[in-house]
């Protein structure tokens, strides 16, 4: 693969899709959309699922990333909402494959450590930390906006990335070599 190209960053929901389009350069990022499909005015789980199939595949069309990121669902207490979410997921990952992009899965404790340094981090927590990192306004009613954005991130540190421009070290003591007044 070149130096450039495109992440997906997609968080499913059946009430509220988040996605969000990362463009990689090399070791720099830049957020070229984000957004959410908001599926509360369909009525039934099956419409809903579609509209998610059809809007993610617009968005594909649109933007033409290579590679998906997407949140892989979380174990709750609701049999019903996990069933719901993950039948949102693979719906999400059908619109992907069927566009010929790659596929790639992150738990969200994984997501929030990646972008707060806590796997317990709150959506607002992530919010505020991708505001600040990426340099962007990110308004509040798109959380699930910010956490595919944080999705796409994660991914693309997890290819041994840096994130912004910023300095990569090889492990701890690299890191601690070239940053000796830093207190932990």
């Amino acid at each position: 693969m070149n130096s450039s190209y495109k992440i997906l960053g997609v968080d499913p929901g059946t009430n509220i899709t988040g996605y969000a389009v990362l463009e990689v350069n090399g070791n720099r990022t830049k957020v070229i959309t984000y957004g959410v499909f908001k599926l509360t005015k369909f009525e039934d789980h099956q419409t809903k699922l579609k509209e998610i199939f059809l809007q993610l595949q617009d968005v594909i069309e649109s933007y033409l990333p290579q590679e998906l990121a997407i949140e892989a669902p979380f174990h709750g207490k609701n049999v019903q909402s996990m069933l719901k979410l993950g039948r949102a997921q693979g719906v999400a990952m059908a619109a992907a494959m069927t566009m010929g992009l790659k596929i790639f899965e992150y738990a969200p404790k994984k997501i929030k450590l990646a972008i707060t340094g806590s796997g317990n981090a709150s959506k607002e927590q992530v919010h505020a930390m991708l505001e600040q990192r990426m340099k962007i306004k990110i308004d509040q009613k798109y959380l699930d906006a910010s956490d595919a954005l944080a999705t796409a991130i994660c991914h693309f540190q997890q290819k041994g990335n840096v994130s912004s421009g910023g300095t990569s070290y090889k492990n701890w003591s690299s890191f601690v070599k070239a940053n000796p007044g830093r207190k932990m």
